[in-house]
C-alpha cells in the first residue's frame, strides 16, 4: 500500500475548495517518514492570501485526545489513578445525584450509584454530555444552557469563568446519567482538564507545553497562537460566509479564562502529525520513551460496550468505539478505513485518523465547521485515497 503523491491529493481535493464548500485546506497523508502534504485554495474567501502548510487550525475536538495523554502522564507519575473517584481533587462533583430520567425536573433525584471515576472522564461515562432535543423537553439543557457550560455544544474560547468556577457550575446540576452506564459526548474532557490542573499544581495549557507539546516539537500548538496572521479565516458555514472567528481580532490570540481540555487547541498539520506518530510508535519521540506502549495501547483500545456504542451512534457514527479521548474504528468502514484504527474530528472543521497496524495518518483541516456529526465528502475522500 502507497501514499497517494501531491498531485492525486491536488486533483481529489481541489473541487471540495469552492465557494459552497471551503476556501482552502490543508491535506497530509503520512506512513512512516513518507509525508505528502498540500495546502489549497485561500486563507479566507476572497483569495488575497493563498493557504499555506504552517496555517494554525482550531482544532476543537482533535484536543481531546491530547487531554487523555495528559491525564494518563500523571496517572504513570501516580499523581492520579485511572480508577479513583474524582472526588479528592473535585470534591464538588462528590455525593451526586442523578436525574430519575432525562426528561426530568431538576429536582427529581436518585443517589448516584457509585462516584465517577478518573476512567469515567477519559470514556466520557461520566453521567455528563451532550442531550439532543429542545430545552422544553428536558429542563437539564434548560439549566446547562443558563450556565453557558463548555463540552455540551460549540467550544467558545470567550467564556468569562475559569476551571474552579466551572466545576463548581456543574457541581449545582444533577447527572444526566449514572456514572459508567452511558456514553455522553463530551463534557469529560473538560473535567478531565481540571482534573489535571489540580493534580499537576499548575495550568493545562503550561503541563501540556512541558510534557506534550514541547518534547514533540510541536511549537504552533496551544490554547492560544502568537501568530494570529496564520489563522485562517473562520466560517460557521459555507456559501452564506457567517464569520466564526477573524484573524485580525481572534479570540484564540489570547489567553483563554477557561482552557477547554474538549476543544480549545490550535494547531498546524506537521505538529499534529507529531503527536499522530507519538501515539502510532506506542509512546515514543525520538528515542525517548515519553509514555509506556502498553498505556498508549490501553488508550486506543474501545472501552465501550455494544449498548453504549449504539446509544453513541448518532456522534462515533457506525462502527466506531471509543477509547481514551479518541475514537476507535470497530470494524472497516465504508471509507476504508480499518479496524482497529484511531482519530477523532474537530466541529471547525478538521479530521484526523491514524492505523496502528500500518503506522498510517490521514488528516484534513478546512476552514468551515461542520453543520453535523457526519463529516463532509471532503474528508471522507481523503480517508479513501489514503486507506482503501
Amino acid at each position: 500500500m502507497t501514499l497517494p503523491t501531491a498531485d492525486a491529493l491536488r486533483t481529489l481535493l481541489e473541487p471540495h475548495v469552492a465557494p459552497d464548500k471551503t476556501p482552502g485546506l490543508v491535506a497530509l497523508a503520512a506512513r512512516g517518514d513518507d509525508v505528502v502534504v498540500v495546502a489549497l485554495g485561500a486563507m479566507a474567501e476572497d483569495g488575497a492570501e493563498p493557504m499555506r502548510r504552517d496555517a494554525i487550525f482550531r482544532i476543537a475536538s482533535m484536543t481531546k485526545p491530547v487531554t487523555a495523554i495528559a491525564a494518563l502522564m500523571l496517572i504513570e507519575d501516580g499523581r492520579l489513578a485511572l480508577d479513583e473517584t474524582v472526588d479528592r481533587l473535585l470534591p464538588e462533583l462528590a455525593n451526586r445525584r442523578v436525574l430519575r430520567s432525562p426528561e426530568a425536573q431538576l429536582g427529581d433525584t436518585v443517589p448516584a450509584k457509585r462516584p465517577i471515576t478518573v476512567e469515567d472522564l477519559l470514556t466520557f461515562r461520566c453521567g455528563l454530555g451532550v442531550t439532543f432535543g429542545p430545552p422544553e423537553q428536558y429542563p437539564i439543557l434548560a439549566a446547562i444552557q443558563a450556565r453557558n457550560l463548555m463540552g455540551f455544544g460549540p467550544p467558545d474560547p470567550t467564556v468569562s469563568y475559569g476551571p474552579d468556577e466551572y466545576v463548581r457550575l456543574l457541581g449545582e446540576l444533577p447527572l444526566m446519567a449514572q456514572p459508567g452506564e452511558d456514553w455522553l459526548y463530551s463534557a469529560g474532557s473538560n473535567i478531565l482538564g481540571v482534573l489535571i490542573e489540580r493534580a499537576a499544581g499548575q495550568p493545562l495549557g503550561d503541563f501540556m507545553r512541558a510534557r506534550i507539546f514541547d518534547p514533540l516539537g510541536m511549537r504552533d500548538t496551544g490554547f492560544l497562537t502568537r501568530a494570529p496572521e496564520r489563522l485562517p479565516m473562520l466560517y460557521w458555514s459555507a456559501g452564506g460566509r457567517r464569520v466564526r472567528d477573524d484573524p485580525t481580532a481572534s479570540a484564540y490570540a489570547q489567553p483563554p479564562a477557561f482552557p477547554a481540555g474538549d476543544a480549545g487547541l490550535v494547531s498546524t498539520a506537521d505538529d499534529y502529525l507529531a503527536f499522530s506518530r507519538f501515539l502510532l510508535s506506542g509512546g515514543r519521540a525520538g528515542d525517548r520513551h515519553l509514555m509506556p506502549a502498553h498505556v498508549v495501547a490501553a488508550m486506543t483500545r474501545d472501552h465501550l460496550t455494544a449498548a453504549q456504542r449504539a446509544g453513541g451512534e448518532l456522534i462515533l457514527g457506525r462502527d466506531h468505539g471509543w477509547g481514551y479521548g479518541l475514537a476507535v474504528a470497530t470494524a472497516r468502514t465504508a471509507e476504508g478505513v480499518p479496524a482497529g484504527a484511531i482519530g477523532w474530528n474537530g466541529g471547525h472543521g478538521t479530521s484526523w485518523v491514524a492505523d496502528p497496524a500500518t503506522g498510517t495518518t490521514a488528516m484534513l483541516l478546512t476552514q468551515v465547521a461542520f453543520t453535523s456529526p457526519e463529516p463532509p465528502p471532503a474528508h471522507k475522500a481523503l480517508w479513501r485515497a489514503v486507506f482503501d
